[in-house]
């Protein structure tokens, strides 16, 4: 007999960077609420979305987080510290991981995985293997093999292949992690994440740079929301774009202003729709040379990016 019991708990989702963790919470909480780009390093903040589900009773608060690896700057260093920081307290970890095209049972632990699970050893707690992107795999024969010697590498609680852009298998998942929650309900019925409409305006912004940038701008961009008014009828929200070199402002701005210009009108429509309420937004970009070697830079552009009213 099923148990029928509510419980609920804290979930970290980790893994290497760009295996689809943000695709996974928002399939997850069936809407977006973290960005997600095909470029690496996207996630830059821990972010907690809460997954409720009425039969049995469950909640889950699924923390994203930036992916693991190897740091090479400030940044990456306050990046990885912050992935690590979500492992405490945690109930149960998901270590999303994916299945290349060259697909054989040795795949897995390629490309960082292996460093990712060497972090988990130590934790105590239960750890379930997402294998994300088995969609693109045509023969999924070619997946079991995978499966068992995931099994042999480390005693995961559950091994779940799925496809989180497709949100299919999602409910396996739920199953697998809540046989390892602790009993009763902890969090409020109404709450979806911890943080504030701020925190998602920025992210807006900072989704749209990237979004219409490549090569190496994206991984110098933050934003900073300089000012936030929730009126009720209209949001006015003005930010500040960071670039690390001035050719990458003018990269941003675009000629004429015309790629500035597109970056608002994406990210205007993206708050829109996530806050209900029209948005008048106002952009600027400025240069902090060199921002994401200096540990006091990052501090300030990443770690508390809101700005001040």
């Amino acid at each position: 007999m099923a148990d029928a019991s509510p419980r609920s708990g804290r979930v970290a989702i980790v893994g290497r960077p760009n295996v689809g963790k943000s695709t996974l919470l928002n399939a997850l909480l069936g809407q977006k609420l973290a960005i997600a780009t095909p470029k690496p390093g996207t996630t830059r903040s821990t972010l907690l979305g809460i997954y409720v589900q009425k039969e049995p009773p469950t909640q889950i608060a699924f923390v994203d987080t930036p992916g693991l690896h190897r740091p090479h700057n400030a940044l990456g260093r306050a990046l990885v510290e912050d992935a690590k920081a979500s492992f405490t307290g945690a109930d149960v970890v998901l270590m999303v991981t994916e299945l290349g095209k060259n697909i054989h049972p040795g795949s897995f632990l390629s490309g960082g995985d292996g460093e990712v699970l060497a972090m988990l050893r130590e934790l105590g707690v239960p750890v379930v293997l997402v294998i994300n992107k088995v969609d693109k795999v045509k023969d999924k024969a070619l997946i079991l093999p995978v499966l068992e010697r995931a099994m042999k590498v480390y005693p995961f609680a559950a091994v779940v292949p799925l496809s989180a852009l497709r949100k299919d298998n999602l409910d396996a998942l739920v199953k697998a992690v809540r046989e390892h929650l602790p009993e009763g309900l902890a969090y409020d019925a109404e709450t979806l994440t911890d943080k504030p409409e701020r925190f998602f305006a920025g992210e807006a912004i900072r989704e749209a740079v990237l979004n219409h940038t490549r090569e190496e701008v994206p991984h110098g961009v933050a934003v900073v929301v300089d000012n936030f008014e929730d009126g009720a009828s209209l949001y006015r929200i003005a930010a500040t774009i960071v670039v690390s070199k001035d050719s990458h402002k003018g990269i941003v701005i675009g000629k004429g202003g015309s790629l500035l210009k597109e970056i608002g009108t994406e990210a205007r429509k993206a708050m829109e729709e996530l806050f209900g309420h029209k948005v008048f937004l106002e952009l600027w970009v400025k240069v902090i040379a060199g921002w994401m070697e200096d540990p006091a830079q990052v501090q300030s552009l990443v770690r508390a990016p809101l700005g001040n009213d």
